[in-house]
């Protein structure tokens, strides 16, 4: 025969298929428990995560979480909550029975952890499954067996006890994918810690062969203390001291969701994303639109790849989130998501913005037992301190500045003997390019730059004020977060002295953060970024989303100094850039920003185009390494750290100062030993 020939004696597919087919009926009720349970049980850290939302539904205030071989011999829940009377035990093992929900509008919105009412039913498919229960009226406890159904009385105070035995002993093929003791041991510690973390005001246990593991005592009474002291003493028991005080307090309310927590400082992010934390209405969520926004908050603070920590609470009314998006509710779909976003990404921003300097300094005082060094501000700027709320924008600055020069920040604190009328060809030299340095030494006036919009921004009234701080200088130089400048090391760093020490500031990095800001503030009051048209529109073959983005976008597009018109049903054409990016590819900036603004809300591409518009003209306009400057310019520099937003990292991430304390100099030099 040949092979290439079917076999005439074989059956076709399609009879094949007809001969097989099985007809439709209704499947078991335990196959469907056992279905069921795919979804919701993945491993014994699902069955703790599940019953420990029952406990708390019950009003615990005490759960115990007892666990044999990693949670796969054993797991048994015991909590303290309203219990379940014994006509209702073997209605609570059937599937979608539950005291949760009861028409579509409780379901609409669900305040409670659980509400599917399959999570029982599912457990004591693939295991043993026992429930002991004992309500407050009630003279006993009863114990239901799952598998046989014999109800029997038993001793036990109020609350109620689940014990699962032998998971998976009825699915062997799931159980060998099950992972060691260890790992599965660690998986049900962070579902526990997980619940820890929401609710300060339960303690919480977990024993494991007989041995306590963890255990974390309430912290909160209702009625009594300080919610957010006792929320930031769980954190410091679930996490860590140094997750605490490495963090500050988030406290933004917008509208209906109110944002609450602790956000960690830039210097206290992980390679991976194992302390990011966010929950929605009491709820442990995994939800792209809070971890895009915490993530965007810190943009423009966090160096390279590095993740940021964070515990993050956002309440909302549960009519606008909807928590049966996924089995193991680990999911959310919010009704506005825009407006959970701003929220969210507004409320770290605030937190994170404040100048850290005189906080750290406080809190060494404090440790020290001294009392906190507060520094009178110069006469007439009392109005213009950042005291409350710290996050204030800065003044803007004229948006023509391609830089700005520290002598323009130096008008601000000016020495008495320099008044307005000195020229600028002063100072200016300091700051002309190295190439002009010499023609700037022949001929002062050739290197004073022309007069910009900077130097106009100050006005004689802040020129005024400014006069006084060298007077005040010697009283307060111990009082300043930064201290007094003290000397320039090779044209890089300024060392300070304050206080606690020694500061060493990356002159640079300080000055590019403090440009950027200022750019920000002028370009939030309504201007436009520069924009430079091209001689030779730059075309390219473009997909149709592309095409569609372009033309739905133009204004967006315009604010960001750019123009992409369709030049053909399949072609694109960029006529004008920004004009700081004049000189990269416009093929590339059009590509990947019409990939944004495709997949992204428009005003959060916008900000996030234009911050790196602006950080790449602060960083070219920054002063540079290798510069001299005099002590006055550098304390020009110091206060203006101590007021300026986010001012302790660069645009880039970077740390722009460091303390080193009079301890830690000790150290090196072995005193006092």
């Amino acid at each position: 025969m040949n092979p290439t020939q079917p076999n005439s004696a074989a059956t076709p597919p399609e009879a094949s298929l007809a001969g097989a087919r099985r007809p439709i009926r209704d499947l078991p009720d335990e196959l469907i428990s056992q279905i069921a349970a795919g979804e919701v049980v993945e491993r014994p850290a699902s069955v703790v995560r599940e019953l420990v939302d029952n406990a708390l539904d019950a009003g615990a205030t005490q759960i115990t979480v007892r666990l044999l071989a990693g949670g796969v011999r054993l797991i048994a829940v015991e909590d303290d909550g309203l219990g379940i009377p014994p006509e209702e035990l073997p209605v609570a093992l059937r599937r979608h029975a539950t005291s949760k929900i009861t028409n579509l509008h409780d379901l609409e919105t669900v305040a409670t952890m659980g509400f599917r009412g399959e999570a029982l039913a599912a457990i004591s498919s693939v295991s043993e499954m026992a429930l002991l229960s004992r309500p407050p009226t009630q003279a006993s406890a009863f114990l239901l067996d799952a598998r046989s159904g014999e109800l029997r009385p038993a001793a036990r105070s109020q609350g109620t006890t689940v014990e699962v035995k032998e998971l998976f002993f009825s699915t062997p093929a799931r159980r060998k994918f099950l992972k060691t003791d260890a790992t599965e041991l660690a998986h049900c510690i962070e579902s526990v810690r997980r619940h820890a973390l929401a609710r300060p005001d339960v303690g919480f246990a977990i024993w494991h062969e007989g041995k306590l593991v963890e255990q974390w005592r309430a912290t909160f009474v209702p009625g009594e203390g300080n919610p957010q002291d006792a929320l930031a003493r769980r954190l410091s028991d679930v996490l860590g001291e140094d997750f605490v005080t490495q963090s500050v307090a988030v406290q933004h309310r917008v509208g209906p969701v109110t944002v609450t927590g602790r956000a960690g400082l830039p210097d206290a992010a992980r390679s991976r994303p194992d302390h990011q934390y966010c929950y929605v209405n009491g709820r442990f969520v995994r939800d792209k639109v809070l971890t895009h926004a915490a993530r965007a908050a810190y943009e423009d603070v966090l160096h390279g790849h590095k993740q940021p920590i964070y515990a993050l609470y956002v309440e909302i009314d549960p009519a606008r989130v909807d928590v049966n998006v996924h089995p193991t509710k680990i999911e959310v779909r919010f009704r506005d998501s825009r407006e959970v976003h701003q929220a969210v990404r507004h409320a770290v921003e605030n937190a994170l913005a404040a100048p850290r300097a005189a906080l750290a300094a406080a809190q060494a005082a404090q440790a020290a037992g001294e009392p906190a060094a507060t520094a009178p501000p110069p006469q007439g700027l009392e109005q213009k301190q950042p005291v409350a709320p710290m996050w204030q924008a800065q003044a803007a600055m004229k948006f023509e500045d391609r830089g700005h020069r520290v002598q323009d920040l130096q008008a601000l604190w000016s020495p008495r003997d320099i008044t307005p009328s000195v020229p600028d060809a002063a100072l200016g030299g300091l700051w002309a390019p190295s190439a002009q340095v010499a023609s700037a030494e022949a001929d002062p006036s050739a290197a004073a730059p022309a007069p910009n919009a900077a130097n106009s921004a100050v006005d004689d009234a802040t020129r005024a004020e400014a006069m006084v701080w060298p007077e005040q200088r010697s009283d307060n130089a111990s009082t300043w977060p930064l201290g007094r400048a003290v000397a320039q090391l090779h044209g890089v760093y300024i060392l300070a002295e304050n206080a606690q020490g020694m500061v060493v500031v990356d002159m640079h990095a300080a000055h590019e953060r403090i440009v950027y800001e200022r750019l920000k503030s002028q370009v939030d009051s309504g201007a436009r970024i520069a924009s430079q048209p091209l001689l030779i529109p730059a075309t390219f073959a473009a997909t149709p989303q592309e095409v569609a983005t372009a033309e739905e976008s133009a204004e967006v597009l315009a604010l960001l100094g750019m123009e992409v018109v369709p030049f053909s049903p399949k072609t694109l054409a960029v006529r004008a850039v920004p004009t700081t990016l004049a000189q990269g590819n416009p093929v590339e900036l059009a590509r990947s920003v019409l990939a944004e603004l495709a997949a992204h809300d428009a005003t959060t591409v916008v900000q996030r185009a234009r911050n790196e518009i602006l950080a790449t003209m602060a960083c070219h306009g920054a002063v540079r390494a290798n510069r001299k400057l005099t002590l006055d310019e550098m304390n020009a520099l110091l206060r203006q750290m101590e007021t300026t937003d986010r001012s302790d990292q660069c645009n880039h991430g970077r740390p722009t100062w460091r303390q080193l304390t009079m301890k830690e100099l000790d150290g090196l030099f072995l005193r006092g030993r």
